[in-house]
């Protein structure tokens, strides 16, 4: 229930009290401060001494001011026939002033109207702003500050995304609606209110609705989560109302709402005493806009999040949003597209291969291909090239992976041959065995990320299960760094930190999340949030289970441990050789390093008894 609003003779009597209250306690002690009453005989004094600089002699009092002082002196006139020739002795300008007898209207005028008519106009100023609604106004509050494209204005069809074909096929059908809603009027179907895009950042949400909005060629409102959250309780709730009238009224539409976690999480009542807070009014407000509209009028409702485990269930009932949409990570074919795509828009030599980019990024979001590309022709300008060249789009690669070349770092050379053997033993153990990934380079040169060097695996086939001797085996190869340094130094450093980091976290996901413990078998000891916000993890455990945990994580990877010490130890003479050229190129590309590792000799078998 809204509050009554008060009224504008309310306001009057309120700014009539505060300029009394001004009158009567501010201004005359800022007024006294200035002006002092002083004897006749202390008057008569500074004219004696020549001090007066001027004088003002009215009926009822005499003010005098001094020279090189800001005060006001006032005193009480007496009867003195000599005072015109003392003040012309004194040498101070004087006059003469009439008795000015103001009227009580004019007091009240001056004294209280004219202040009152101020905080009125500046009232009246504020209230036409407040109410003005226009938008994009800063005080236009309730309005939802949604940007509007016309038809054809988001600029965006299928043809600019790349990578997300399922997600593209089941957003055609909402454009045929669009197009030809009498084709399903006359079966009876209906267009689903809403649909919901889930994805990890990066992979083309947002460029999907838009493209959704080109292809049907409707109008377009696009507008952020966080855009409905206001300071001011309701403002929310009136952002929501205003958007969907005016989608409303532009029918056919598609409205977008970005980052929808924002205002749509689950309500439990913890935002505030009530449990109900702006966020959930908010919320409330979106819940009941949905209802009830009609779908037949050709509203859309899309929606973005990366967090889809916080919304409300509410909000993801048929009836809302009907269809939930995964916008996943491209795989290869799907690498290679985007990167198609975005290459277009630079000048590229056509014997480019993007394939063996595509392989080399497994992972990579459609944003961050496309910043590759981009980094691929700052370095070719950089170069003073007007093409970009595959080395370019490699470098760039390693660029969004370690960061830039850190050529201005000295290491000294002991750290640089500590580097080398570490690096090495990464390569070494990865291709001395089966089921792991090619190595592609292998660097000494330190990176802006903090690494000193780093070696790149790359697989040829897009892989999509691992195997427990695969996982196994990549742990073996992550230790190998810290294996190699113990062999050949007799000691360790800090360089395999995030080897170490690295190695625990798949150990322990082999044994609680992928079911690869002999000692648990297929048991789910954690519970995995924030899938496409890095897959944080808590365990679902006791503590004696958590302890147990430990344990087998600390021996699964002293035994991977244990292995690459034992690949290190039989192949000591090629661990030397391809650390020595290493240290001289600096650099060594997968052919050269596997080249290498056939000119040395094979490991003599153990002795038979």
């Amino acid at each position: 229930m809204e509050k009554p609003k008060k009224s504008f003779f309310y306001y009057c009597i309120l700014a009539f009290i505060i300029v009394i209250a001004l009158n009567t306690f501010v201004f005359p002690r800022f007024a006294a401060n200035k002006v002092q009453e002083v004897s006749y005989d202390q008057f008569l004094n500074d004219m004696s001494s020549q001090s007066i600089e001027k004088v003002e002699v009215q009926d009822h009092q005499i003010a005098y001011t001094l020279q090189d002082d800001e005060m006001i002196y006032t005193t009480i006139p007496m009867d003195d026939p000599n005072l015109i020739e003392r003040l012309y002795a004194s040498g101070a300008s004087f006059a003469k002033l009439p008795t000015q007898q103001d009227s009580l209207l004019t007091t009240l005028l001056v004294s209280y109207g004219v202040p009152i008519l101020f905080f009125v106009l500046i009232y009246k100023f504020f209230i036409k702003k407040m109410i003005a609604n226009q938008s994009g106004n800063m005080m236009s509050f309730g309005k939802s500050n949604a940007k509007i494209y016309a038809k054809d204005q988001t600029g965006k069809t299928f043809a600019d995304v790349a990578g997300q074909d399922e997600a593209k096929e089941s957003l055609r059908e909402i454009v045929d609606f669009l197009h030809d809603p009498g084709k399903y009027a006359a079966i009876g179907a209906t267009l689903p209110k809403g649909a919901l895009l889930v994805g990890p950042p990066g992979t083309g949400k947002t460029l999907l609705a838009q493209a959704v909005a080109g292809e049907a060629s409707v109008p377009f409102f696009s507008i952020s989560g966080s855009e409905f959250v206001e300071m001011f309780v309701g403002m929310g709730a009136a952002k929501v109302r205003d958007l969907f009238k005016q989608a409303t009224e532009k029918a056919p539409c598609i409205v977008f709402i970005d980052e929808i976690d924002t205002i749509g999480k689950k309500r439990d009542g913890a935002g505030s005493l009530g449990g109900n807070d702006e966020r959930e009014q908010t919320l409330n407000q979106l819940l009941a806009e949905m209802d009830g509209f009609d779908g037949a009028k050709g509203v859309v409702i899309l929606a973005a999040t990366n967090r889809p485990e916080t919304l409300d269930k509410a909000l993801l009932r048929p009836g809302r949003f009907d269809r939930r949409i995964p916008v996943e990570l491209p795989d290869l074919a799907g690498r290679e597209a985007i990167l198609k795509v975005h290459i277009k828009k630079i000048k590229c030599l056509e014997s480019v291969d993007l394939k063996e980019i595509a392989k080399a990024t497994a992972g990579a979001s459609g944003a961050e291909l496309a910043n590759i590309i981009n980094e691929a022709a700052l370095r070719a300008v950089r170069m003073g090239r007007n093409v970009v060249i595959q080395a370019d789009l490699e470098e760039s690669v390693e660029v969004i992976l370690a960061g830039q070349q850190r050529k201005s770092m000295v290491i000294s050379p002991r750290e640089k041959e500590i580097v080398a053997y570490h690096e090495v033993g990464h390569a070494l153990v990865a291709a001395l065995q089966k089921d792991s990934a090619p190595v592609h380079k292998i660097t000494i040169i330190p990176r802006t990320s903090g690494a000193l060097g780093y070696t790149m695996q790359v697989d040829e086939q897009e892989k999509f299960l691992l195997s427990k001797e695969e996982a196994f085996n990549k742990i073996v190869t992550l230790t190998a760094g810290r294996a190699a340094e113990e062999l050949m130094f007799h000691s360790i450093t800090t360089g395999a930190s995030n080897d170490i980091e690295q190695a625990t976290r798949l150990a322990r996901a082999m044994v609680t999340r992928y079911g690869m413990s002999e000692s648990f078998g297929m048991v789910a000891l954690e519970n995995v949030t924030n899938q496409y916000l890095g897959g944080d993890a808590s365990l679902a455990c006791s503590l004696e289970t958590a302890t147990r945990i430990d344990q087998e994580v600390i021996s699964l990877v002293g035994q991977a441990h244990d292995k690459a010490l034992e690949i290190l130890r039989e192949n000591m003479q090629r661990l030397n050789s391809i650390s020595r050229w290493l240290l001289e190129k600096e650099t060594m590309t997968g052919e050269e390093f596997m080249s290498l590792l056939k000119q040395q000799p094979q490991p003599l078998p153990p002795a038979q008894e």
